[in-house]
């Protein structure tokens, strides 16, 4: 399994956090690389399955996940239940101050941490179109650099979506396989 993990900090409370983050459906304004995603049953929480189409270079493949346990205001969990072996989580963490460096008249300051963790080499073969001459192994080799830049795109829009203005985000990226 590949791990990563990114994380910043907003400047608002944890529990405005929690419920923007709540809405996977919105996470295709953010992403380069996911097209849309379906809400296939559920109300968002815990058992809400969702269908998120990807494309990315000539490919373009549909993962079904499921929201599989929340805890207001610290934590959404989800899990890929077809198509590719993957799961992570939100965590939102209040902080008792503002880190420094916060802008000026900053009232509340929110860690958040996107955690995913996944095998590239479960993806369903059967389910993507190849090109002639290009082998499975060749497009996950150039996929897994694609995935840490996707994943550092989508915090930096959140926070930006989420605090209304553009800045720059200071980004912490672990990677492990």
């Amino acid at each position: 399994m590949d791990e990563l993990v990114v994380s910043t900090v907003v400047y608002l409370p944890a529990e405005e956090v929690y419920e923007f983050l709540l809405d996977f459906p919105r996470y295709a304004r953010y992403s380069e690389h996911l097209r849309d995603v379906t809400r296939r049953r559920g109300d968002g929480g815990a058992g809400t399955r969702y269908a998120m189409r990807f494309a990315w270079w000539k490919l373009t493949y549909t993962v079904e996940s499921e929201v599989t346990e929340v805890e207001r205001p610290e934590r959404i969990e989800w899990r890929t239940v077809r198509n590719l072996d993957a799961g992570g989580r939100w965590w939102i963490e209040a902080l008792d101050e503002a880190p420094e460096g916060a802008p000026a008249g900053t009232d509340a300051a929110t860690r958040v941490s996107f955690e995913v963790a996944y095998d590239p080499d479960s993806a369903n073969e059967g389910g993507i179109d190849l090109p002639r001459f290009v082998s499975f192994g060749w497009v996950i080799d150039r996929l897994k650099p694609a995935i840490t830049n996707e994943a550092e795109r989508v915090v930096e829009r959140v926070v930006e979506d989420l605090e209304g203005r553009r800045r720059a985000v200071d980004l912490t990226v672990e990677r492990r396989s």
